[in-house]
């Protein structure tokens, strides 16, 4: 390698030391024949196959294991090899337990690097079994087994997310960096084909000297000139406060904002929508700072399905007035299920398979064809920034449902005005 870079006029790495052997763990890989996987540089010393090394932890912790197999990297694959020196990057397979930021070293002369810092998880959401009467049709993995089982593969090789188990069995608290993370491990869980219900995002606080915090994130927008307005009225009412704007002279500006990462769920979505899709939206964790206090949610209602059945035109052309429908006729609904978005910021309970009677009359003018609104197709990402803290999405391989986590009205809590 050092003699390859020098041909081409570029200086070799140099190695930090030269008494042992230095690998720093930057990502963990899974494989289903090897084990884990840990990826590294070599800044120091050189590493062999079946060599015995020490794993050098968080908190000076040191263990003790041994190296089975030695992968190099030649353009996106990898290629057994015996041995790798100074500035290569390697996978290694055989050491379990092992976490981003810690060093491989000698066990005769241990020499760990400083420890890499990993972001911890902002947002969390529980996953749950589907109990919906139209549980187990359209996917092949649907118990509370095979669900912990695909969580339990993801957290080997994705850092960033964190898996616990909570007071019901069918039921597991997922962390991650952030609802988009979150919702492309439930978009690759259903076109693996599981079924899987999931709360609302919520953030992660934590207690310090008796003082609640909550995680800022900062947010760099780039926009057109046109939109500073708006963007930054919207950043305000989610306790954005703008720190920096830079204007190019191009038409376009870059704003930096520091946010609570609670006010940026549901914010990619309308960010899209006010700046008409010509808008660039950035977020990397800042920092856990004080409670910011309490923010506006959703100001409408949903409007929840009274019975089981298959939606009608008839029924839904008289529903269409009370707000924006989620759903086309002919659609199977079942009780407790969200059909649509109500105006007024109540729940609306009501019937959308109501038929209209026929009699054997006819009118002396024909009906008017019924016409509908275009019913609004809800994403996933969509559908996690609409619901409220008592509903759920129901995501299955063939179809996304929003429904109320508590399905008979009579034994659902009302709500608050």
């Amino acid at each position: 390698l050092g003699l390859e870079l020098m041909r081409r006029g570029k200086t070799a790495p140099e190695a930090l030391r030269d008494d042992s052997l230095q690998l720093l763990v930057a990502n963990v890989d899974y494989n289903e024949y090897v084990g884990r996987l840990a990826i590294g540089r070599i800044f120091s010393g050189e590493i062999t196959r079946n060599q015995e090394i020490v794993i050098a932890g968080h908190e000076g912790a040191v263990k003790k294991t041994r190296v089975k197999e030695l992968y190099v990297f030649e353009g996106l694959k990898r290629q057994l090899a015996e041995s790798a020196g100074v500035g290569e990057i390697v996978a290694l397979a055989g050491v379990e337990d092992i976490n981003i930021g810690e060093t491989i070293t000698t066990p005769d002369n241990p020499q760990p690097l400083p420890v890499i810092a990993v972001d911890e998880p902002t947002i969390a959401m529980i996953f749950s079994v589907n109990n919906s009467p139209f549980a187990g049709t359209e996917g092949k993995f649907v118990t509370s087994r095979q669900i912990k089982e695909r969580l339990d593969r993801e957290i080997l090789g994705n850092v960033a997310i964190r898996v616990e188990e909570t007071a019901s069995p069918e039921q597991f608290k997922v962390s991650g960096r952030g609802e988009l993370q979150l919702a492309i491990l439930i978009e690759m869980m259903r076109r693996e084909g599981y079924e899987v219900q999931v709360s609302k995002p919520e953030v992660i606080t934590r207690k310090v000297n008796g003082e609640l915090q909550e995680p800022i994130e900062q947010v760099v927008v780039d926009c057109p000139e046109e939109f500073i307005g708006v963007v930054t009225e919207a950043m305000g009412r989610r306790k954005g406060q703008m720190t920096k704007m830079v204007n190019h002279g191009t038409g376009r500006v870059r704003l930096e904002f520091e946010t609570p990462s609670r006010g940026l769920i549901g914010f990619r979505g309308e960010f899209l929508t006010e700046t008409k899709g010509t808008g660039l939206l950035n977020t990397i964790f800042l920092r856990f700072d004080k409670w910011q206090g309490e923010m506006k949610g959703r100001g409408t209602g949903s409007l929840v399905s009274d019975r089981m059945g298959e939606s009608t035109t008839y029924a839904l052309y008289n529903l269409q007035e009370r707000g924006s429908l989620f759903i086309r006729p002919n659609t199977k609904v079942y009780e407790g299920m969200i059909i649509g978005e109500n105006a007024r910021a109540v729940d609306l309970d009501v019937n959308a398979i109501k038929e209209k009677k026929l009699t054997n009359m006819r009118a002396a003018s024909a009906d008017e064809a019924m016409r509908l609104v275009p019913a609004k197709d809800l994403s996933l990402e969509e559908a996690l920034e609409f619901i409220a803290g008592d509903e759920l999405v129901e995501v299955t391989p063939k179809t996304i449902r929003l429904r109320k986590r508590v399905l008979k009205p009579n034994e659902r809590p009302k709500k608050e005005v």
